[in-house]
């Protein structure tokens, strides 16, 4: 028998905190669901936000993937969960305050699958923020519905930096 069989199991990881109900205005269609997202984020300094609310739009095992540059060079894409999300960003947002905004989007449709290319500025409402300049990028957004929602699935974004600009194609209403 090899040592790696008699060695215990890992740890579990965490359980995810339990879905709650949405708001049916939140999930209604997925404009609504986009619109709901970020509002969800944004709000002034000291102001709690409602992280059950972010939770219910998300289907079970739903991802958040923001891609980030890496210190020794390349790109990453961050797999989170929702609560993951929560856990690394939550109490930046609610301590320097923080508002996200759609400048356009770009939607495609199939049935119960939707995918939308959504630009966003943000930007840190606080003194000491960690930036203050705005931060602006696309979210690619996937959702499907189940015939009485839609869900979340995932969204991966990614910000703009030197070299790497929003296209103007991206920042007018698709035709």
């Amino acid at each position: 028998p090899s040592a790696a069989r008699a060695q215990s199991p890992a740890p579990a990881p965490a359980a995810p905190a339990p879905r709650p109900a949405a708001r049916p205005a939140d999930v209604a269609t997925p404009d609504a669901v986009i619109a709901a997202l970020y509002d969800v984020i944004s709000g002034p300094a000291g102001q709690a936000r409602d992280w059950d609310r972010l939770r219910s739009l998300f289907a079970p095992g739903a991802r958040m993937v923001p891609v980030l540059p890496r210190g020794e060079g390349g790109f990453a894409a961050v797999q989170l969960s929702p609560d993951d999300y929560i856990r690394r960003s939550g109490e930046m947002l609610t301590r320097f305050g923080f508002t996200e905004r759609e400048l356009a989007r770009r939607t495609e449709r199939f049935g119960n699958v939707v995918h939308a290319w959504s630009s966003y500025e943000g930007r840190f409402t606080a003194p000491g923020a960690p930036r203050a300049e705005p931060l602006r990028g696309i979210n690619s957004i996937q959702l499907t519905s189940d015939g009485a929602r839609w869900y979340v699935l995932s969204i991966t974004w990614e910000a703009e930096r030197p070299g790497l600009t929003i296209p103007p194609e991206y920042l007018r209403p698709a035709p």
